[in-house]
């Protein structure tokens, strides 16, 4: 077993390959991104997403 890459998740404290984690912002954290949301509240991948929404929102209004 490949101890350097084996984790143990902050949430539900399983052990796992940090490598093979769905979670696409906290690999090093959370074995997945349901125990990043559980802990969290929402997913960082989330947050990034409404900010986008609300940049676009902002470039519309300073446009006019």
């Amino acid at each position: 077993m490949d101890t350097p890459n084996i984790r143990i998740c902050k949430h539900c404290e399983a052990p796992y390959d940090w490598r093979r984690s769905p979670s696409s912002s906290l690999k090093m954290t959370y074995c997945g991104s349901l125990c990043e949301r559980a802990d969290l509240g929402f997913t960082i991948e989330a947050l990034l997403a409404d900010s986008q929404v609300v940049r676009s929102a902002w470039r519309e209004l300073l446009a006019a």
